[in-house]
């Protein structure tokens, strides 16, 4: 996402104050309400895992260090944040707990540490931009915290300011009074803190309090005590969603789709029904393309200019080049490549494999593992066999080439420049250009024996009454 003016100013203006940047993740969360095996940082958003969208927001800030905080066993998230370092919180008792878990891993650094949560996905770089420049701006705050004000506070965390609008303290919704509660900014977790005081801070949290946790949001008060400053930078409670449920997942889905389509049409694409057409993140589309209804890109598509994708089209890892019409009711799989004006048709599932430029495959085909030639006809009904249960083999289908309705090619196989396979053929020996390749029973006639096949089978009926 390019950055805006503000945030590009924000931007020099962290390189000009802050000599280094740090982030720590916190992702050791189990995720219980998610109801899953599968970690909650992993589960997709558009496409990307959670804490996948988190780091991409954090490294376009270009920070020394990343680390990522697990709970022990969580091999398949290290996998996923990777190359990035994770630390592991051995159990869990707080977020200040969480965040003293990356101590060895940022042992002797001192520039701003950024403190970010695995599931709230949603935030984006220029918000980190702002929130790192107001802790390295004015007066030189220790802590900068990263609030909101969403519709309904519920239990959140409220942000209590001091009379010249800087951050007095955090209090936690069960230890808040009455009073603090009627407060609507709220604590979004997120903080930029100077580096250099960070794990002093952290050292001097208690467990006092209503969960007997170590909360994060007590360095505010100890800051406060030292007679440093805290600020807070206030940002949009959309941006700053939590997930722990797959309801909330469900919502911040249709938040990023809502998203990705206006950037879309606003490229030059044409969402026939933007509400039925769903992307991933880095789905990329051309200008003049079109988009029918019901429509599904999943992961690693790039459409060129002018193509027409047709409804109840599910499209993953394939690339569709200009002009080229996919669909209705179509299947790219990854490694599909669709060349300039070609076609693939309805209920056509494509794998692994090319259609050059003008090729046509309309029809109730599996192509796999295969070149299909330019201007290449392939007819209703065909299958690439491009699996003989231990092995896939490919199939090259020559530019001018016509493959006949119902046909079976029997991979490896080549089908030269120009030949014609008649319908109903299992093709199994290369066919050389331009030739005419059959393999079909010979024609048998006899006279007369459906009429004979009808009278024997009426007598039987009748005969039983």
């Amino acid at each position: 996402m390019p950055l805006t003016p503000f945030a590009k100013r924000l931007s020099h203006e962290v390189a000009m104050t802050s000599p280094s940047l740090a982030a720590i993740i916190l992702a050791a969360g189990k995720g219980t309400r998610m109801k899953s095996r599968l970690p909650k940082v992993l589960h997709p958003l558009a496409g990307r895992p959670l804490v996948a969208h988190v780091i991409a927001a954090v490294e376009t800030l270009a920070p020394e260090r990343v680390v990522v905080v697990v709970a022990p066993g969580m091999t398949d998230v290290a996998e996923v944040v990777a190359p990035h370092q994770t630390a592991i919180q051995t159990r869990q008792r707080g977020t200040a707990d969480a965040v003293g878990a990356a101590h060895a891993a940022l042992s002797g650094f001192t520039g701003d540490v950024l403190v970010l949560y695995g599931d709230t996905p949603l935030i984006t770089s220029e918000t980190l931009t702002a929130l790192v420049a107001a802790r390295t701006g004015p007066g030189q705050p220790a802590v900068a915290v990263l609030g909101m004000r969403p519709a309904d506070p519920g239990a959140y965390g409220r942000l209590v300011l001091a009379d010249d609008g800087s951050l007095s303290e955090i209090v936690e919704f069960r230890d808040a009074t009455p009073e603090q509660k009627a407060i609507d900014l709220c604590n979004s977790g997120v903080m930029a803190v100077d580096g250099a005081r960070l794990f002093e801070l952290l050292a001097a949290v208690s467990d006092d309090n209503a969960k007997g946790e170590f909360y994060l949001t007590d360095i505010v008060g100890l800051a406060r005590e030292r007679g440093l400053g805290c600020a807070v930078v206030e940002a949009d409670a959309d941006e700053l969603i939590g997930i722990n449920s797959r309801a909330e997942l469900a919502e911040a889905e249709a938040i990023v789709q809502n998203g990705l389509r206006g950037a879309a049409m606003a490229e030059g694409a044409t969402l026939r029904d933007p509400a039925s057409v769903f992307f991933s993140l880095d789905t990329v589309l051309g200008r003049d393309v079109v988009v029918d209804p019901w429509v599904v890109f999943e992961p690693g598509v790039v459409v060129g200019d002018n193509a027409h994708i047709r409804a109840f089209s599910h499209i993953e890892g394939a690339t569709i080049e200009a002009g080229a019409t996919i669909g209705p009711y179509a299947r790219l799989r990854p490694g599909a490549r669709i060349g300039p004006g070609a076609r693939v048709g309805n209920f056509v599932e494509v794998k692994n494999a090319e259609l050059e430029a003008g090729a046509k495959a309309d029809h109730l085909s599996y192509i796999g593992d295969a070149r299909v030639g330019s201007d290449a006809n392939v007819g209703a009904g065909t299958i690439t066999c491009n699996y003989d249960g231990f092995d896939k083999a490919r199939t090259d289908i020559g530019s001018g080439a016509f493959i006949g309705s119902n046909t079976a090619l029997v991979a490896p196989v080549t089908v030269g420049d120009g030949a014609i396979v008649g319908a109903g053929s299992v093709i199994s020996r290369d066919v050389p250009e331009n030739a005419l390749a059959l393999t079909r029973a010979p024609h048998a006639e006899k006279p007369l024996w459906a009429e004979r096949f009808r009278g024997r089978k009426s007598a039987k009926h009748k005969e039983k009454g």
